[in-house]
């Protein structure tokens, strides 16, 4: 069964000053999305579904989906706040959405392969494509269910104009997920790379694994994010910046015993757009891919 492609394109761009979801880097006005796409198709993928908030669909559908219609199957499904289980209500103060964990959610209707997830603005590289849909279309039926990430090394992964938030990762001697910590304000610093956050000042060596969001489920994976949904919305009354995020998912799974995640390694190199600062970087590097 081939995989589907799910892109979270939902996300606010708050830091970054605009919808980098739409911003044409490429030399032939590519976005990065396209990068994706591209490799997925490459790889053995059958579908793609984007995430997207219903007031960007006008413009998605022309500037995006449009571009791929005549070549893969693609479908969109919308993230909005107030899309929540019955009995739940958003509070009237809250703005931004609930994290990555629920802009999987959303999709729980028109996903039912295994299924990759990547953010629409990270620029993952072919490999990653590749070694995902491997593992997806040749990993045996197990219990608990076996899931993977694609880890890259940190310090290929951050940015010269901030601090940005990182997955940091441990893993056993047969290359499972033990641990996946958030830090949400690492960067460079005159002692190296650090997370600055809260005053912790953990310092890394730079060579750690880290998940920038490149996840391999299989769909049993909607009904445990759905119960714990409502567990984090109980936990969490009252809060409007709480959020659900894959990370904290997955930690969960782990630490209970219902879930292994598989770190699959490559050579591929990751780069993103945090700040509007990095647009450049971005762009020099899609022009010398020369594809």
């Amino acid at each position: 069964m081939s995989p589907t492609l799910l892109i979270l394109a939902a996300g606010m761009g708050s830091r970054y000053g605009g919808l980098k979801q739409l911003d044409q880097m490429g030399p032939n006005g590519e976005t990065i999305m396209d990068y994706s796409v591209k490799y997925a198709m490459e790889s053995g993928y059958g579908k793609v579904v984007f995430v997207i908030r219903r007031s960007m669909e006008a413009d998605f559908r022309e500037h995006v989906m449009s571009r791929y219609e005549d070549k893969i199957p693609v479908e969109c499904v919308f993230q909005e706040l107030d899309m929540l289980p019955e009995g739940f209500r958003v509070a009237p103060e809250r703005k931004k959405p609930y994290g990555t964990a629920h802009a999987i959610l959303v999709a729980k209707d028109a996903v039912k392969e295994p299924f990759t997830v990547i953010n629409a603005d990270d620029f993952y590289g072919r490999e990653a494509f590749e070694v995902m849909a491997d593992f997806l279309m040749n990993e045996p039926v197990s219990v608990p269910p076996t899931y993977a990430m694609v880890g890259y090394r940190l310090d290929k992964t951050l940015s010269e104009h901030g601090t940005v938030s990182r997955g940091v990762c441990s893993t056993d001697d047969q290359g499972f997920l033990k641990t996946i910590v958030e830090n949400r304000k690492i960067g460079y610093t005159e002692k190296g790379i650090e997370n600055q956050e809260d005053n912790l000042y953990n310092l890394f060596k730079g060579d750690e694994p880290v998940s920038m969001n490149f996840w391999g489920f299989t769909p049993d994976f909607f009904d445990c994010l759905n119960d714990l949904f409502v567990d984090f919305l109980k936990e969490n009354q009252g809060n409007i910046t709480a959020e659900f995020p894959i990370p904290n998912v997955v930690s969960y799974l782990m630490n209970s015993g219902k879930a292994r995640v598989k770190v699959l390694h490559s050579n591929a190199e990751w780069f993103g757009v945090t700040y509007q600062e990095d647009r450049p970087g971005v762009v020099a590097r899609l022009a010398a891919l020369g594809c």
